[in-house]
């Protein structure tokens, strides 16, 4: 896949983990933007590390669920290290 397709996929892969956990970010869009295309890359190292499975075509089954983990991840991630400032 192209670099023009993780952009792509990652920010539909934000989108739709945004919409699982619903609930109040520190950060606007470019922030789920930036977070789904880097959990599109960590969905695809999990996917790899766990079952052998690789990032395919953009329209494969497999290649949307792993974007979708790893945006999950990053995004339990982010709100559980935000969360925790205090804003003085």
């Amino acid at each position: 896949m192209g670099i023009l397709s993780w952009i792509i996929l990652g920010l539909i892969a934000g989108a739709i983990a945004k919409a699982i956990m619903p609930g109040r970010d520190p950060g606007g869009i470019i922030i789920t933007i930036l977070l789904g295309i880097v959990g599109a890359v960590v969905g695809g190292f999990v996917g790899q590390a766990l079952f052998g499975s690789d990032i395919g075509s953009f329209f494969d089954l497999s290649t949307w669920l792993l974007a979708i983990l790893g945006s999950l991840i990053v995004l339990g991630i982010y709100r559980a290290v935000t969360g925790r400032r205090s804003h003085a």
